[in-house]
């Protein structure tokens, strides 16, 4: 009897892991979309670290903040121990001089804030909470990006698996029915994330 207990313990843990590795955020491999960028190709060679080149293509106020997504993306999820998130918010600091986060949320771009809250939500899946509020600052930014709205909403989603599968689907789905925002992300990029989204209808 202990023995069978044990083991259906065992497979309640196996389960719920795989649940969350199978989750919006960790099932949307959205770089797929993007392999012929150099900078996204040059990602795929740092073996999931953020490099000094790659955090200063993500500062750069001229690039694509579908090709920041696509970097971010690339370098892949889960507790890697880089702590890409933090040497990039390091990073920032000395770049801008913001004394604290508050500050931060202010004066950062909408691109920096949405790269910064994917970076902190693909590091650390389980605990999306700090990176909701960038994303969601990202957002009330820069209202009219596809791209932004739809991180933010994946960002979102992954905090409502704990409590509303439904919603985990409405978050994003409400994205892709916005006809008014500017598409600035590649139709197949799109694709991938519905594939994996529409499971949840």
């Amino acid at each position: 009897m202990k023995a069978k207990l044990a083991l259906l313990l065992i497979a309640a843990v196996v389960l719920s892991q795989n649940l969350f590795a199978d989750s919006p955020l960790t099932s949307t491999p959205i770089s797929e979309a993007y392999k012929d960028s150099k900078i996204v190709q040059l990602a795929s060679t740092t073996e999931g670290r953020l490099t000094i080149e790659l955090m200063n293509y993500l500062n750069e106020s001229m690039h694509p903040v579908e090709l920041k997504i696509a970097v971010i993306n690339q370098l892949g999820w889960g507790f890697n121990g880089f702590n890409n998130a933090y040497y990039f918010y390091e990073y920032l600091q000395e770049k801008y001089n913001f004394k604290d986060t508050d500050e931060f949320l202010n004066q950062a771009s909408a691109d920096l804030l949405i790269s910064l809250a994917y970076l902190q939500a693909m590091e650390n899946y389980f605990n999306v909470d700090e990176p909701i509020i960038y994303a969601l600052k990202a957002r009330s930014k820069n209202n009219e990006s596809y791209t932004i709205n739809i991180i933010c909403a994946l960002i979102e989603a992954q905090k409502a698996m704990d409590s509303d599968w439904s919603e985990v689907y409405n978050l994003t789905n409400n994205v892709r029915l916005n006809r008014s925002l500017n598409r600035d992300m590649k139709e197949e990029a799109v694709k991938i994330i519905f594939e994996y989204m529409d499971l949840y209808k």
